[in-house]
């Protein structure tokens, strides 16, 4: 064989690794942080998205992170909060990762009134993104942790936030957003249980994330069926990869998730959230729950959250690895 056409398919096959790692590398990486690794859990919300610039983005802590030292974070850029109850924000949380049972999670550590978000990110220098009127609320959280209140930024409806490479911007969602007064402590939060009451901080959110390789994702936060699924998330942001909540009562139920994914979303992929169910055993999904209802309901492909098993999705939201 001649010294130039060996040459030659050297640089080739060179270029066609160069390509492949490329192409890998502009993917988006989504993380579970469930609360057992390798399942999908009760109280499973904790979602971490990796753009391919880096920026790391923590999607409602919850109750399955075990706090700032959980060694499934590594760094963070951002966390973002959809409402204020506690399985989200994280009242409690998990002393450890895999503590606990699947159907019942360990819920040993209080991290009232300052919240599993808040020491998340004072720990990790992030900001917290958040819309509504839930910025101040955090702001008062990071400066009494001795942090700087100025990291808890406001993403308004029809507004973005730049983060790295990605826009994070948000979108109505329909459930409630009270603040229990174990959050505010004090004299007030005594007064206010004693009460009855809440306090209220505008009204939920859902989330859209604009990737720097173009996908677009919508993280629906605790919500109903809504108009700007159809008009908004589909035909303003077109997203190509959605994360639904399918745990019924308090949120859409896997039917109504099934109706918002197939006739008014119609992403390429799915990721089912908030079950409120032991969804999975050895990994793979029961049947008979709400995780298999919907999974048989929805139209394109549904890829469960299983914890630490990280999920690439390309520009187009097509799962290329992981699922």
């Amino acid at each position: 064989m001649k010294k130039s056409v060996i040459v030659s398919l050297i640089v080739g096959c060179g270029v066609a690794t160069f390509a492949a790692t490329a192409s890998l590398a502009q993917n988006v990486q989504v993380t579970p942080l469930g609360g057992i690794t390798g399942e999908f859990c009760r109280l499973d919300r904790a979602i971490l998205f990796e753009d391919p610039d880096g920026t790391r983005i923590l999607y409602d802590a919850g109750m399955t992170v075990a706090g700032a030292d959980d060694p499934r974070l590594g760094s963070l850029d951002a966390l973002l909060v959809t409402h204020m109850h506690g399985d989200h924000i994280g009242a409690r949380h998990n002393s450890a990762v895999d503590a606990g049972e699947c159907g019942k999670p360990d819920l040993s550590v209080a991290a009232t009134p300052e919240t599993n978000v808040a020491k998340i990110a004072h720990a990790k220098g992030a900001v917290i993104v958040t819309g509504s009127e839930m910025p101040p609320f955090f702001a008062a959280k990071l400066a009494g942790l001795g942090g700087d209140p100025k990291k808890s930024v406001l993403a308004r409806f029809g507004g973005t936030y730049t983060l790295g490479g990605v826009g994070i911007s948000t979108v109505p969602a329909v459930h409630s957003n009270g603040v229990v007064p174990a959050l505010i402590g004090g004299e007030m939060g005594e007064a206010m249980e004693a009460a009855g009451i809440a306090g209220y901080v505008g009204p939920p959110t859902g989330y859209i994330l604009r990737f720097s390789n173009g996908l677009v994702a919508y993280l629906s936060g605790d919500t109903g069926m809504t108009a700007e699924q159809e008009i908004v998330v589909r035909g303003f942001y077109g997203a190509d990869l959605v994360v639904i909540n399918i745990g019924d009562t308090f949120t859409t139920g896997p039917v109504e998730a099934a109706y918002v994914v197939n006739e008014l979303v119609q992403p390429k992929s799915v990721i089912p959230s908030h079950a409120n169910e032991e969804a999975t055993k050895d990994g793979k999904v029961i049947e008979g729950t709400r995780t298999a209802a919907f999974r048989d309901l929805a139209t394109m492909p549904v890829h469960i959250p299983l914890s630490g098993q990280t999920m690439e999705f390309d520009s187009e939201g097509n799962c290329v690895a992981g699922c």
